[in-house]
């Protein structure tokens, strides 16, 4: 695991008990760390430095724990793989939810700048994720590029909106939280599953990939690169049967994230 998971200060799995003082006003971040969505929320608390403020605790989906659904979501509810008990003893879920709770109620620096035309291109490229996210996961079952490559093709003309830096708003964003974990997570899986280097004829996204590496509040989520491929190679076994949980309730987070599913 990369340096910055040891920042992590517990590990939860499936015979851990559910944390005693988990609604004493203290704000606790729970994220399944290796979900893309949810490192969304786990790069937002780094950037706006709420270390000391937010503790965080990762879910292990190797080993869920039944009592984080039982305890933080009622049965009627959505169910997300990340969780934010904030400091007033409410549970918020979502990555977009818990980055909009960090910027009302915490100081530090924002994530989405003033201008409005950079807002309004950030709202296009958050709504894109979900749709970026599945077509690259479906292109994994198919022959050729693709899918991947219109994807990955979407995100380099994005990064040359702007020419006053790297990002996709110029400057380090929200945006930039929420696609650098699926760009780590596919770009080590591509390569070696599809032999497919997506970086080649988008220099602009690679100069991103270059940069974001630069930012610590995203250092401190990456997962060991190694490790994480082989993950990737033991849950995308290329058939995806049905969960053996239902899946009603759940959010469009969860339904795209791979580690919900069983491969064989």
């Amino acid at each position: 695991m990369a340096s910055g998971c040891l920042h992590l200060l517990l590990l939860v799995t499936s015979s851990s008990k559910p944390p005693a003082d988990i609604f004493d006003g203290t704000s606790r971040l729970l994220v399944a760390y290796l979900c893309p969505f949810a490192k969304a929320a786990w790069i937002a608390r780094n950037y706006k430095g709420l270390q000391d403020r937010v503790k965080l605790i990762a879910i292990d989906l190797e080993s869920w724990p039944a009592w984080y659904q039982q305890k933080l979501y009622p049965a009627n509810e959505v169910r997300y793989l990340l969780a934010l008990c904030a400091d007033n003893n409410q549970v918020k879920g979502g990555s977009i939810e818990i980055i909009n709770y960090f910027e009302e109620n915490f100081e530090g620096p924002s994530v989405l700048p003033d201008d409005p035309a950079r807002k309004a291109f950030a709202e296009k490229l958050l709504s894109y994720s979900n749709s970026f996210y599945g077509g690259v996961i479906s292109s994994f079952m198919a022959n050729g590029a693709g899918k991947t490559g219109a994807a990955f093709d979407y995100l380099e003309d994005a990064l040359g909106k702007f020419d006053d830096g790297p990002f996709f708003l110029g400057q380090f964003s929200l945006v930039d939280m929420v696609f650098a974990p699926h760009v780590e997570m596919f770009q080590p899986f591509l390569l070696d599953f599809k032999k497919y280097d997506i970086t080649e004829g988008r220099p602009k996204l690679a100069a991103w990939i270059e940069e974001v590496n630069k930012i610590k509040a995203y250092t401190a989520t990456k997962f060991d690169p190694d490790k994480l491929l082989a993950t990737l190679k033991r849950r995308f076994k290329f058939k995806v049967v049905t969960p053996v949980f239902s899946l009603s309730g759940w959010s469009v987070e969860n339904l795209l994230c791979p580690f919900i599913f069983l491969c064989i």
